[in-house]
């Protein structure tokens, strides 16, 4: 199991993205991914991506993350993996795409650049994922419809963290940890 995280100020007034906080999170998630850790900023700081690796399927260094796909418009961290990338990769190639590597993570890259979110419909597996479009400004967030793959949230109206663990996303210093009298209602 690997460990994603980041964050993007979406919001004008929000202030740029703190590389140290991004690593903070992802770093105190190094039991999920011992094999190393990834980070990923945009020119901007808007837009800040973390990885911690568990190497599973491409065991070299072309698997790490944050991935950037090759025209360098989409970044992904994934976390997960799916069992049918073999068949989407030889379909993909039958639709143009080159590979470089033999991860699952590099054919998520190509699926979303073909099919945008309607990708998650056809991805078989456990999966928690951000895709960074520079192009059209998105971040998209999804994970496996079972939802076997953690992905948790907070989102102050100006910024949007995440991360795979709550503890993770806590150590972050964009929290806001108080009481919500909803959220207790709701739980209750």
């Amino acid at each position: 199991m690997c460990g994603i995280n980041g964050a993007i100020a979406y919001h004008p007034e929000a202030c740029p993205i703190e590389p140290d906080e991004i690593k903070k999170v992802r770093d105190s998630m190094a039991l999920r991914g011992p094999d190393g850790p990834g980070f990923w900023i945009s020119a901007d700081q808007r837009v800040a991506l973390g990885h911690r690796r568990l190497a599973i399927i491409d065991l070299s260094p072309n698997g790490d993350q944050p991935k950037a796909s090759a025209d360098g418009r989409f970044t992904l961290t994934f976390n997960g993996e799916i069992y049918n990338y073999l068949q989407l990769r030889e379909e993909l190639k039958g639709r143009g795409h080159r590979f470089t590597t033999n991860s699952d993570s590099e054919v998520v890259l190509a699926m979303y650049a073909e099919y945008g979110t309607g990708m998650v419909s056809r991805l078989r597996g456990m999966f928690a994922l951000a895709i960074w479009d520079s192009e059209k400004r998105e971040l998209v967030l999804a994970r496996d419809p079972m939802g076997i793959k953690p992905l948790y949230y907070a989102d102050d109206g100006r910024s949007l963290r995440f991360a795979s663990q709550v503890k993770a996303l806590l150590q972050g210093s964009g929290v806001d940890t108080t009481p919500d009298p909803a959220g207790h209602v709701g739980f209750f």
